[in-house]
């Protein structure tokens, strides 16, 4: 991606003002092995993540990585915390009242929940698409647009615009009626133009909260085919109630089950072929859940 030279670096830490490097971990902008260090494969990590709402625990000690520009599915029954986790990536469980976030969550070499981290700033570059999709009611250009103006990133729009809704496989659907409501599109053309608007800001993560669950097999194929390509630019995180789909996209799967617990964590292939833990395999095989 565009950011993984050293002027854009620069660019980021100015305009987003996420934090200042840390000298025990370092800060976002070393994530690419500048200032001396080596690459990291692993873009997000957390170390015994506890989250609460209330007196409730929705996450136990949950210690994972998830790889660079790869596609890591969530999977496991209703209420076992999978959204939760994905929320706290770029922190949009401080926006829940009732919510306590206990333990580290890296996104490169920055723990996301020092005091120091801009939440606004963090979501810039951890970019979400949820279960629905959620068009603005604007125009098409006006959606994907949207977050550039707010960043004051005005200069050469139309090229971004187009750029987004080809990267979001829109584009040939949409040239000709860019002024018309997004609110028009079918639901799956919408949910591409959450894509769109959500890569437009040149995020490094996109996470994805069951982004297909309420479209059509075929619109549901295209989002498919979509997730694979954008994982050669960007990390992809998805949650899915679909084990046939984490099966046919994802390159790593998490398998949360009741409680909040992260059970197993390996290759997508170990995982639906030989987990290792018995649990994992009776849910995968349908004997609960």
């Amino acid at each position: 991606m565009s950011q993984n030279n050293s002027s854009t670096t620069a660019e980021h830490r100015e305009s987003d003002q996420l934090i200042t490097t840390d000298p025990g971990r370092g800060g976002l902008d070393d994530r690419d092995g500048h200032g001396g260090r080596q690459p990291r494969e692993c873009v997000i990590e957390s170390k015994d993540l506890d989250v609460f709402y209330g007196d409730t625990q929705a996450l136990q000690s949950v210690s994972l990585e998830i790889p660079k520009n790869r596609v890591t599915a969530m999977i496991g029954p209703s209420g076992c915390g999978k959204s939760t986790f994905l929320r706290c990536i770029n922190r949009m469980n401080d926006l829940v009242d009732v919510a306590r976030i206990d333990g580290d969550l890296y996104f490169g070499e920055t723990n996301v929940y020092e005091s120091d981290v801009d939440p606004v700033a963090l979501r810039r570059r951890i970019g979400m698409v949820f279960q629905h999709p959620n068009p603005f009611p604007k125009s098409i250009y006006d959606n994907v647009a949207y977050g550039l103006r707010i960043q004051g990133k005005t200069e050469s729009l139309d090229e971004a615009v187009e750029r987004s809704l080809k990267r979001a496989a829109l584009w040939d659907e949409v040239k000709d009626q860019l002024d018309a409501s997004a609110l028009n599109l079918s639901g799956g053309q919408q949910q591409r133009l959450c894509i769109a608007r959500a890569i437009a800001a040149d995020p490094q993560v996109l996470l994805m909260d069951e982004p297909a669950s309420a479209l059509d097999p075929i619109a549901t194929s295209k989002i498919e085919d979509l997730i694979e390509e954008l994982a050669q630019d960007y990390t992809v995180v998805i949650v899915t109630h679909n084990m046939q789909q984490a099966a046919r996209i994802s390159d790593k799967t998490a398998v949360f089950l009741t409680g909040g617990e992260l059970v197993e964590f390996d290759d997508t292939n170990t995982i639906f072929e030989d987990p290792e833990h018995d649990r994992v395999e009776d849910y995968i095989t349908g004997k609960f859940g």
